[in-house]
């Protein structure tokens, strides 16, 4: 840690952030094994909108989150188009 970091402090980043988000929810929902859609990929796909709305103007409809599962096996997808920079 630097001496300027340590008098500033050190803001985390917005990307380490969710991803402990994602995990802390996967590992709930890991544990319930509830058959059912979880009823938090609405509210994780706001927060995906918000986060990304902080960098690059972007639709809410190009996000897309959906969770599958396969047997033993759950995936979490995350579908983002990203506008073009030209």
């Amino acid at each position: 840690m630097s001496f300027l970091s340590f008098l500033l402090g050190e803001k985390k980043k917005t990307a380490g952030v969710a991803k402990e988000r994602l995990q802390i929810i996967l590992a709930h929902e890991r544990g319930g094994r509830n058959v059912a859609t979880p009823n938090y990929l609405p509210d994780l796909q706001r927060d995906l909108i918000d986060v990304i709305s902080k960098y690059i103007k972007i639709n809410p409809d190009d996000i897309k989150v959906n969770l599958e599962r396969q047997d033993n096996l759950e995936v979490l997808e995350v579908k983002i188009e990203l506008p073009d920079v030209n």
